[in-house]
């Protein structure tokens, strides 16, 4: 019994002194570890504050669009950044904020790049849908202002067409074309827009400048829409219904086409101020 006893008391004290060297072995890791890690982070300190890890000129800047590398001249005219300035100090998010502040741009990602060190930035540009007039072009006196041009895209932003082309210098213009104050369509022209891309009509100028009538000009004749309303999409059915116009009076006696009330559409004819009322297939 004694012996089975004595056995015990080496074996707890070989425990003990196993536990004793894992515990030791652990603070040294730990150690070390807090070693390695604060040496690290000094490092990086030490590596970010250099001379090297600064923002110079634009030239350390390239923003693309898709495939298209932006020329200097455009990317300064969307950038505001103070030079010199610490990589570091740069906030990629907020730069990509002020990007999408501009009407040529929809979406824009900003990274920082560290080999070699500057920006990378990449954007999005609105796609265009039609040409934007704010007021008709004067007829008699060449010496009058120019009426002032932009683009519009779906949802009705208006871009100044100097600051797309800048962006974008071989931009193929739409076809389309509006006249008019971007105030007295801005409301109604996304809907409009949807209405018409759908249409099998082609319609190649929208004249919103009298808020009570929406004139169009389009491949059967001109056509009057009335006030602005939710009667777009119907408005439109009907129009591509009168094709049949073509076979039945010649487009050049006709004067508009009265849509205000598509179920009732009527084609003005020019000769004596005639009304023909249409009769839809």
């Amino acid at each position: 019994m004694a012996g089975i006893v004595s056995v015990s008391h080496k074996d707890l004290a070989q425990r003990r002194k196993k536990l004793r060297r894992q515990r030791q072995m652990k603070i040294i890791q730990a150690i070390w570890r807090t070693i390695a890690i604060t040496g690290l982070t000094g490092g990086l300190l030490w590596v970010a504050i250099q001379p090297i890890w600064v923002l110079n000129a634009p030239s350390q800047i390239v923003m693309k669009s898709g495939n298209q590398v932006l020329s200097q001249e455009a990317m300064q005219s969307l950038l505001v950044i103070s030079y010199p300035q610490s990589l570091w100090r740069i906030e990629p998010s907020a730069i990509a904020k002020s990007l999408q502040q501009h009407p040529t741009i929809a979406q824009a990602s900003v990274s920082r790049r560290l080999f070699p060190p500057g920006l990378n930035i990449e954007i999005q540009e609105r796609v265009p849908v039609a040409i934007a007039q704010t007021s008709p072009a004067p007829k008699t006196d060449a010496n009058k202002q120019q009426a002032s041009l932009g683009l519009l895209d779906a949802s009705g932003v208006w871009i100044p067409l100097e600051k797309y082309t800048l962006v974008n210098p071989n931009i193929k213009l739409p076809s389309l074309k509006v006249v008019g104050s971007p105030d007295q369509y801005q409301s109604y022209w996304s809907q409009l827009y949807a209405s018409l891309s759908q249409s099998s009509v082609n319609v190649t100028e929208i004249d919103g400048q009298d808020p009570t009538n929406l004139i169009l000009k389009t491949e059967l004749g001109i056509v009057h829409l009335g006030a602005p309303s939710t009667q777009f999409t119907e408005q439109m059915k009907v129009l591509a219904q009168m094709r049949y116009l073509s076979a039945k009076i010649d487009s050049s006696e006709i004067e508009y086409i009265d849509l205000k009330n598509p179920q009732s559409p009527l084609v003005h004819v020019n000769q004596k101020n005639q009304k023909i009322k249409s009769q839809t297939p």
